[in-house]
């Protein structure tokens, strides 16, 4: 990091990656404690307060049917609720631009003679730079939220959408405002600090000639605003000036105040992890309540403003891809859940206002400017975010098309072509294993590497074996057959031969044949295919997209045939169930393919159930001495569809005992873990999840590493401290069975 970086701001916009990289050095170097400590807390207290709410996936259907509809009748409802409202004496401005919007407050400001203004949170009074340019103006804007009064001080864009300062000690928020404050007071606490704060801000909100606030939702049929909040700031900005501004999107209105119960408590659990915000505010401006004048002003009536923003709302709107992001309700679900977000936060994960895998998306469709977007790579396409998000938006899809349309504006790198064609280079390499591995790991060469691919020369290149899965497979055939007389070897059952199994993992590959033998199954294999997962981490869309259409068409004639399908790698089983519904368009396919599709543990499990595999049988042929603990670590993406259980549920079933990872992620994400800018991140991750492990695994030996997915075993063996290889499932039960 330069040594003149000594700001956020001045990387803010990541129209260029140099930005962009600076960023993630400055976010790594200065904040990532204090990130991954205070998202960890809010999903702590997130996952509770989900579990708590019963029918909590059908509220999410019916948050996400209500936003569809809202968005789709959106011009009416702007006219119905500017009806409404100036019914009741109140104004609604339609803001084109941010500049409409600026312009019109301040001739409120003007024509009220406002010198003092209190402000509650409001992400979208942040997208139009509305201090700013008040303060121009010589107006006093106060940020009465005690995280944007934090930023106010220091000067820095927002780091998160919920808490603002996430990023913050509190041993440097103390520091912050004994420089900017004269106290005695210690400001040691957090109770310190909230205290003072709330003393500094008392006289601003007593002495203000005006409130701004923005709207977590507006009901158009009542003219009713929500606005949720934790301090009680926004009941003060409302109530005691006489003039109260609302700024809020186009896209928070919904149609009528009686769903705003839904959102309620979807928007207190996601954001907080709370049953329900500490204040909760309903209000139906202009209020119909006395006017103070506490400020010594002479006001004789209330006034309400509600500016209705666009600035590019409405292009987003016609956009059929951008047009998802609109569904979003600011709870900030998908940034905690997120592991790069977790270490760098959105000062590098993100904007110049919006943060976190929704904010790429917002800042192309708010700024118009598709560069803006860049921060969207840092996206992984993980997948974890999805089943977290309360309206259900495809954040993974959104940073995709961004990244796909940024590859169409300039021609992708010869690092994106590298990754996103790997099966191409891994075919070729099968050709010649033994030379292209001594090639690959030589220094000289990951040095070309890393100069023309931006392939972090640290990293450990996988190993390509002498042979492939396929032609293990083959060799196989001409041993005598493990099956004894079963009932399962009538079951039509096949193994897909995905890329990475094929070419790196053929021993996974050769371990699950073995092990369906022994429980009686009689097995093939499928022809090699690339199942496209390479070119939509690259955002390339086309390619992605006919490759997943060729797969799913072999995989409905293999299925056609009376065949299930079994898959060893997570990342390409997510593909077939849940990304391939928008990459092959057709819904009956992909719904045809996606139930005869399983993972290997999910299957036996299933085949249990329906008492066609007896667990009793299978746990009398476990080898006693190597029923050892064993710790797991599921796949991102097995997690994201609903598996994240299914390996730790079978071993318990055999009465083995299984610590599951607590990590969100290994940080390796197929190629991100070694691309050179990302590679920290990567590191920073794997570290955590070693960290955790070392704890159980306090003595050598005592337990058994497991891990789904072949990026996750890369990232642990590469920094494991220990000589202990890291097995798939598969492989250590087939190890431990006779």
């Amino acid at each position: 990091m330069s040594k003149d970086l000594v700001h956020p701001k001045e990387f803010a916009n990541k129209s260029s990656k140099k930005n962009l990289f600076k960023a993630i050095d400055y976010a790594l170097k200065y904040e990532s404690k204090s990130i991954r400590l205070n998202t960890k807390t809010f999903n702590e207290g997130r996952y509770k307060a989900i579990k708590q709410i019963e029918d909590y996936e059908t509220l999410k259907t019916y948050a996400r049917e209500i936003k569809e509809k809202a968005i789709n009748d959106l011009p009416n409802l702007v006219k119905k609720l500017t009806r409404t409202i100036e019914s009741r004496g109140g104004v609604v401005f339609y803001a084109k631009d941010k500049n409409d919007a600026v312009n019109f407050i301040r001739d409120i400001c003007r024509q009220n003679e406002a010198k003092l203004i209190v402000k509650s949170k409001s992400i979208t009074s942040e997208e139009i730079n509305l201090n700013e340019a008040l303060q121009k103006d010589n107006i006093e804007v106060v940020e009465t939220d005690l995280a944007e009064f934090i930023l106010q001080l220091s000067k820095e864009q927002p780091s998160h959408i919920v808490a603002p300062a996430i990023h913050r000690s509190r041993e440097s928020i103390s520091k912050l405002f004994k420089e900017n404050f004269q106290t005695t007071n210690p400001l040691e606490s957090g109770e310190q600090l909230t205290e003072f704060a709330s003393a500094t801000l008392r006289q601003k909100f007593l002495s203000a000639d005006i409130g701004i606030t923005g709207a977590n939702l507006i009901a158009a049929e009542e003219g009713t605003i929500l606005l949720v909040e934790s301090e009680g700031n926004i009941r003060l900005t409302t109530h005691l000036p006489a003039i109260h501004i609302a700024i809020a999107g186009i896209e928070k209105i919904i149609p009528s105040k009686k769903d705003f119960g839904i959102f309620i408590e979807l928007l207190a659990a996601s954001a907080t992890g709370q049953s329900l915000t500490s204040y909760t505010n309903i209000l139906e401006p202009p209020l119909d309540l006395p006017v103070l004048n506490l400020n010594n002003r002479k006001d004789t009536e209330r006034k309400f403003y509600l500016i209705l923003l666009d600035n590019g709302r409405m292009k987003m709107r016609e956009d059929s891809e951008l047009k998802e992001a609109l569904y979003c309700i600011r709870c900030s679900a998908c940034m905690n859940v997120c592991a790069n977000f977790q270490t760098v936060g959105g000062h590098a994960f993100g904007g110049e206002c919006y943060t976190g895998g929704i904010g790429a998306s917002w800042t192309v469709g708010t700024t118009g400017k598709l560069e803006n977007g860049k921060f969207a790579e840092l996206c992984t396409g993980c997948s974890r975010c999805v089943p977290n998000c309360p309206v259900k938006i495809d954040i993974p899809r959104l940073n995709s098309v961004i990244k796909d349309r940024l590859n169409k504006s300039n021609p992708p790198s010869l690092q994106k072509y590298f990754f996103a064609y790997y099966n191409f280079f891994a075919r070729i390499a099968s050709w010649i294993p033994s030379f292209v591995n001594t090639i690959m790991n030589f220094h000289p060469s990951k040095i070309l590497l890393e100069k023309f691919f931006d392939i972090e020369k640290e990293r450990n290149i996988p190993q390509f074996t002498k042979k492939t899965f396929t032609h293990l497979y083959k060799e196989r055939l001409a041993v005598p057959s493990l099956i004894g007389n079963s009932k399962l070897s009538s079951v039509k059952l096949i193994i897909f031969s995905d890329i990475y199994t094929n070419y790196n993992n053929p021993h996974v590959g050769i371990n699950a044949v073995e092990l369906l033998e022994k429980l009686g199954f009689k097995i093939k294999i499928s022809k090699v295919f690339d199942d496209g997962r390479a070119s939509l981490s690259q955002g390339i869309l086309k390619s992605s997209s006919r490759k997943a259409k060729l797969t799913s068409r072999y995989l409905k004639q293999l299925i056609d045939e009376g065949n299930d399908i079994i898959f060893l790698e997570p990342s390409v089983l997510a593909m077939i169930r849940y990304d391939y519904q928008k990459l092959i368009n057709d819904d009956n396919l992909f719904n045809y393919v996606k139930a005869k599709c399983y993972d290997i543990f999910e299957y036996l499990l299933l085949m249990a159930e329906d008492k066609k595999l007896d667990l009793e049988e299978i746990k009398s042929r476990i080898i006693l001495s190597s029923n050892r603990k064993i710790f797991y670590h599921a796949h991102c993406q097995l997690k994201s569809i609903g598996l994240g259980e299914v390996v730790p549920s079978f071993f318990n079933r055999l009465d083995m005992q299984v610590v599951t990872s607590t990590q969100e992620c290994c940080g390796m994400a197929g190629s991100f873990g070694y691309k050179k800018h990302f590679y920290e991140i990567s590191k920073s991750l794997g570290e955590q999840l070693i960290e955790e492990i070392n704890f159980y695994d306090k003595e050598k030996d005592v337990v058994v590493i497991l891990a789904s997915g072949t990026s996750c075993r890369e990232q642990l063996n590469s920094f494991m401290k220990i000589s202990k290889t890291i097995l798939h499932p598969v492989e250590y039960l087939n190890k431990i069975m006779k």
